[in-house]
């Protein structure tokens, strides 16, 4: 009787132990959408604030890049912006002495055309008149075009100096070190002191609320998976056995590849299998590079 009892309690946790492993279609490691953060100006870091492990929300800054020589360069830029303004020329002023002549000219002309009808003043001297007249009138003309032409040069001038001050305010702008997203920094490269140029890794920062479980399943299960679909995702939680989350297929890739040689498959025949994402919602217990199982419902 003994013998038989005890053979029971062996049975019954030996099923106990099989029913605690997870029956599971396809293998595969966490992973989140990393961010780097590279240096977009030239110069010494002035301060960065952050660590590694850090939270970080979106848009916030973190750090500053020296910018003096950047403001140097534009105030240089403004003063030659004003020094071509002053160069313009105001047309009225220009061309007030031809006005005058020609008035004076035209008062002259109705003169002498009276003093012509009174046999007081000869066909000739008019026309001499409107001559002189005809060549200040063509003379206003080039000044005019003259000096539209010149203050339309300085226009140009002033408006080319003024994209060169906003290329300058851009490059200000960018010598700020902001978040772009909101996460966890995961490592941070630099410090402050260094000096940074365009496109050197700063930090990587990722969002760790939604994490990623990228596993592998065969061509036989292509036909169980779709884009949407609710799947139970397991993650190794030690020697509490396996945790079991919700995951939504993400993304299915459309090419196979041979299979990883850290992944195992239900089939271990197949030599080539298809990735798969599967968003998973996390705890806080899930880390990038943990292993996960995934059972297809």
């Amino acid at each position: 009787m003994k013998k038989i009892i005890l053979l029971l309690l062996m049975f019954i946790g030996l099923l106990s132990c099989q029913n605690n492993e997870v029956n599971w279609d396809a293998t595969g490691t966490f992973e989140a959408t990393e961010v780097t953060v590279s240096a977009e100006g030239n110069g010494a870091i002035e301060w960065l604030s952050l660590e590694d492990g850090q939270l970080l929300d979106s848009g916030v800054v973190v750090g500053y890049i020296d910018t003096i020589q950047l403001h140097l360069k534009k105030l240089q830029l403004l003063a030659s912006k004003s020094g071509a303004i002053n160069r313009r020329l105001d047309i009225a002023k220009q061309l007030g002495a031809v006005e005058a002549q020609i008035a004076w000219q035209q008062s002259e002309r109705r003169r002498f055309e009276k003093l012509a009808s009174q046999n007081a003043a000869t066909q000739k001297q008019v026309d001499d008149i409107t001559n002189q007249l005809q060549v200040l009138e063509k003379q206003r003309i080039a000044q005019n075009s003259q000096i539209s032409a010149s203050n339309q040069s300085i226009t140009d001038e002033a408006l080319a100096i003024e994209t060169q001050v906003a290329q300058i305010d851009d490059q200000i702008n960018r010598c700020a070190i902001v978040s772009p997203i909101g996460g966890t920094v995961l490592i941070r490269y630099a410090e402050a002191g260094e000096f940074a140029s365009t496109g050197k890794p700063l930090f990587t920062i990722a969002n760790l609320e939604q994490i990623y479980l990228r596993a592998y399943i065969t061509a036989s299960q292509l036909t169980q998976m779709k884009l949407g679909q609710t799947v139970k995702v397991y993650s190794d939680s030690g020697a509490d056995g396996q945790k079991e989350y919700a995951g939504v297929v993400e993304w299915i890739s459309s090419r196979a590849e041979f299979t990883p040689k850290s992944i195992q498959t239900r089939d271990e025949r197949a030599n080539q299998v298809y990735a798969v994402k599967i968003r998973v919602k996390n705890d806080g217990y899930l880390k990038i590079g943990m292993y996960g199982q995934v059972v297809i419902n």
